[in-house]
């Protein structure tokens, strides 16, 4: 199975951008539908984005024009790139991998329950 392992959270003012890292071990990422979730103190753990092998992307519509994801196959990650952060984007964030058709196939890419593998989160607080 595959090891997931997230960095790049901090504290930063609204306004400014941070990159979120997912490194991959134990496998390739781009086996994976992999996907970006977040969970504010009290609230459920949300979708932010996902991409797909053939490097297809979503989005959730609330962030779509302020975050961006990608990946990079030589170090076996993906990122999240967030900028003009606000207050309510503070939460932590974590990186999960799916089976590769949850993406594919559009079968729920953020679906909490089609991902089985989950990282142990990074911390984004916006203040």
């Amino acid at each position: 199975e595959v090891q997931l392992v997230e960095s790049g959270g901090d504290l930063v003012q609204p306004g400014e951008s941070l990159r979120l890292s997912c490194v991959a071990s134990g496998g390739t990422y781009n086996d994976y539908c992999m996907g970006w979730f977040r969970q504010a103190s009290d609230k459920k753990r949300e979708g932010v984005a996902a991409i797909a092998i053939d490097g297809d992307t979503t989005y959730a519509d609330s962030l779509k024009g302020r975050f961006t994801v990608s990946s990079d196959n030589a170090a076996n990650a993906i990122y999240l790139q967030m900028d003009s952060l606000k207050p309510e984007d503070t939460a932590v964030y974590y990186c999960a991998a799916a089976p590769f058709d949850v993406c594919i196939l559009n079968l729920g890419r953020f679906q909490r329950v089609n991902y089985k593998q989950w990282g142990q989160g990074t911390q984004v607080t916006v203040s």
